[in-house]
């Protein structure tokens, strides 16, 4: 006879609300009793754990412990927090382009030199994807999210403090590399949440918070600097984390496979006699943690050059490196072309239009996320060429809005508002491309998706941090009319990407070992108690096979 072990059963029911136990207290919304209830009704002490097809416990149908299964006002706020969370690591990628002339002055750097602060803290997220992304598939996504978005607080210390530029250099890098923890684990978060079709609308926020945070952090360290000075833009750094870190407490693990090892484990633990045979599928894998950093480390570079996959990452790297060099275009069209009445921190107030047109954007791809749940009802399927009608909209507006607003800002007669609305709906444009592209590729890509959105963050990050090292020379010497012609000339030529995807991707899938199995019609829904497509764990088990 099956005999618990109270102690050790109360013991976990002390945490099973899924967030430290003193936290219980402070944040009654953490303790919501959505994994109790099976404890008290499913899982009465005597019973066998729920076992599947394969003898690995795993999740009863309606199962209140499996994340799809929770409230939607719950999923809702988890969601929230990991895109706050997002949003705290893009917001700081802006601050330094704002405070740029203020950190070069206290210095005694140049300006190009004080630009290593932005480049430097976006060439920290390149290592994200490689570093962060196998560890929250391995041991789930909140206690990563809580070790890499406290360091990167320490490291915004630093920043804020730093007695020299090194320290200061050395700070940015640091926060952006472990910032991009949090920046990864989000869009797992809400995967674990969510089926498809609810995903693409939520992924849409994220989409959002990545696009605008950047312009809102450069506008908001403009004001600070010039208000009170550079230092005081970490210190905003910090108070925006301080705010964050109180909700991140309350999210608990979403990872399924995480919270099954726990069930497992609690079940081991609560019997004393046949509990070694209580598996999950994740503890009886033989694959480790070095295996599986070998396939995170491997894989995307093989990817990198597969067809579909190189064009994918040349385009997000080229919108990316407009992104942030629009960061120093702005100030040299509204201050230096139109230098009465407008300063170098007004200057930058016109980048609110680029989130503005990011929320055009955002309601654009909303109700095309419609529009493809029509098709998903009446085919019954959908293809990767579905998601590339934004991409086709967004790659013509990216060069035709890219030379409306070079060559009006080029004029200091030309009233403001011309080139302000050209950087909204250039900002739009660049949004329809950034998150067509990506899901093309996640599903173009299935199993191998973790690698895949690796490399691409690679190249975006590249482009990203290459900018600001650039762009004021290349302006300088061009001009902004000629300048902004470059840019938009080489987004005519990529604006063809989405066309010939559209028209021959599936013959292009076809021929590639890592994209043949996406000419099947692919399924939209994961089964229940199974790891979502995106797990380095599971891709590489799947290979070992």
């Amino acid at each position: 006879m099956l005999k618990p072990s109270l102690a050790r059963y109360t013991a976990w029911l002390s945490t099973a609300s899924g967030c430290p136990s003193c936290f219980q207290y402070i944040f009654p919304i953490a303790s919501r009793p959505w994994r109790q209830p099976d404890i008290e009704a499913n899982e009465k002490l005597g019973e066998l754990p729920y076992v599947n097809a394969r003898g690995f416990v795993d999740f009863r149908p309606s199962d209140p412990e499996n994340p799809r299964n929770w409230s939607r006002p719950r999923c809702w706020y988890i969601c929230g927090v990991a895109i706050f969370l997002a949003l705290n690591g893009t917001v700081a990628s802006g601050l330094s382009s704002g405070c740029a002339d203020a950190v070069a002055s206290h210095f005694g750097v140049s300006t190009v030199a004080a630009n290593l602060t932005t480049t430097l803290f976006v060439a920290g997220y390149c290592g994200g994807p490689f570093l962060f992304a196998p560890l929250s598939e391995f041991y789930g996504r909140r206690w990563l999210v809580y070790f890499t978005f406290s360091l990167y607080l320490a490291f915004t210390i630093l920043c804020a403090v730093a007695p020299n530029f090194a320290s200061l250099l050395v700070g940015r890098f640091l926060s952006g590399l472990f910032v991009s923890g949090p920046l990864c684990a989000a869009p797992g978060i809400v995967a674990d949440l969510w089926d498809p079709l609810v995903r693409d609308n939520i992924m849409v926020l994220f989409a959002l918070a990545v696009w605008a945070g950047p312009s809102l952090g450069t506008v908001a360290a403009a004001l600070l600097a010039d208000a009170k000075d550079w230092r005081w833009v970490f210190y905003f750094a910090l108070m925006l984390g301080a705010v964050t870190v109180a909700a991140m407490v309350t999210v608990p693990e979403t990872l399924a496979a995480s919270i099954l090892k726990e069930k497992a484990q609690r079940h081991r633990q609560a019997y004393t006699s046949g509990r070694e045979s209580w598996k999950t599928e994740e503890e009886a894998s033989t694959v480790s943690l070095l295996a599986t950093y070998k396939t995170a480390m491997v894989r995307p570079w093989a990817l990198l050059f597969d067809s579909i996959s190189a064009l994918c990452a040349i385009y997000m790297g080229v919108v990316f490196l407009l992104q942030f060099m629009l960061f120093s275009v702005y100030p040299i069209i509204f201050h230096e072309k139109r230098a009465a009445g407008w300063s170098t921190t007004n200057a930058q107030l016109p980048l609110l239009g680029a989130v503005v047109g990011a929320l055009i954007g955002a309601v654009f791809i909303l109700f095309d996320t419609r529009r493809r749940g029509r098709v998903f009802q009446r085919r019954g399927y959908l293809v990767p060429e579905d998601h590339l009608r934004n991409a086709k909209i967004g790659g013509i507006g990216f060069p035709v809005c890219m030379f409306w607003f070079a060559w009006t800002g080029q004029y200091g007669a030309v009233h403001w508002i011309v080139p302000t609305l050209a950087g909204t709906f250039l900002s739009a444009s660049l949004m329809l491309v950034f998150l067509a592209v990506v899901n093309y590729i996640v599903q173009s890509y299935g199993q191998y998706s973790a690698s895949i959105i690796a490399v691409n963050t690679f190249a975006r990050s590249a482009g990203s941090a290459a900018a600001p090292l650039f762009t004021n020379a290349m302006f300088a010497a061009m001009g902004v009319g000629g300048g902004g012609s470059l840019v938009a000339g080489v987004a005519a030529l990529l604006s063809a990407c989405p066309f010939v995807f559209s028209r021959y991707g599936e013959t292009i899938r076809a021929r590639s070992k890592y994209t043949a199995f996406g000419v099947a019609k692919p399924p939209t829904e994961e089964p229940a108690g199974e790891e979502h497509p995106t797990s380095y764990s599971n891709v590489e088990r799947e290979s070992s096979r």
